[in-house]
């Protein structure tokens, strides 16, 4: 089992390593020298799609039902297909535009309606919160399972928790000032975020790494 402190740390000191890549590359790219205009970069960065609660679902379908968990990914896999001719478009009519939002890009396609703008983002907002809550909810039970190992209590279990102990708030906050520190200071549609990009590109190769080592474990290890 694993003390909570040293969990804490652990996670303080990865936020810290992710926060100082960020900055390194926003400085980079205010320096005239991104260090994203790098196709391993930009393609560790699209992982992006990859969420905490992927790693639950797509396990917990393999699990269960084998390769019924494949079908998730087919519609990801086709439009990987199109993306050259599709990307291309997209890109080209934000910047034309000025473009920084999904709710911008679909208004712009009709008669830049202020109105079609407004219904598109109260229907996103309504469709990614439920999406966001359950990737702070993989996040808090990681940690639970982290600190009880062996003996697994679930958050739900557990009954109403304080605020101070409340995980998926702490872990909301610092994700919120991480994305406004790193993605929001500019709404501009030349922006890149560069330092956002950078970030996510050196979690996907940890989250690689991570999985190739536990699939040499349990392939050539676990079961010898």
């Amino acid at each position: 089992m694993l003390q909570g402190p040293v969990i804490i740390l652990t996670s303080f000191a990865y936020l810290g390593i992710l926060f100082a890549i960020a900055y390194y590359a926003d400085q980079r790219a205010d320096a005239g020298r991104p260090v994203i205009a790098n196709p391993y970069v930009y393609s560790l960065s699209l992982a992006v799609y990859a969420t905490a609660w992927t790693f639950y679902g797509s396990v917990g379908r393999a699990a269960s039902d084998g390769v019924g968990f494949l079908p998730i990914y087919i519609g990801p896999t086709l439009m990987i297909a199109l993306w050259w001719l599709v990307m291309r478009k997209i890109i080209r009519i934000s910047k034309q535009n000025r473009i920084t939002s999904l709710a911008d890009f679909i208004a712009s396609r009709y008669g830049k309606s202020a109105l079609l703008g407004g219904i598109v983002t109260i229907i996103a907002v309504i469709g990614i919160l439920p999406y966001i809550s359950l990737q702070l909810k993989a996040v808090s039970t990681s940690y639970s399972i982290l600190v009880q190992y062996p003996e697994i209590v679930m958050p739900q279990a557990l009954g109403e928790q304080s605020m101070r102990d409340d995980t998926a708030l702490w872990v909301a906050l610092i994700l919120a000032a991480f994305t406004i520190a790193f993605g929001t200071r500019h709404l501009d549609a030349a922006e890149h975020h560069q330092g956002m990009v950078a970030a996510i590109a050196f979690e996907s190769l940890v989250k690689l790494l991570a999985f190739l080592a536990v699939g040499v474990f349990v392939t050539f290890i676990l079961y010898d």
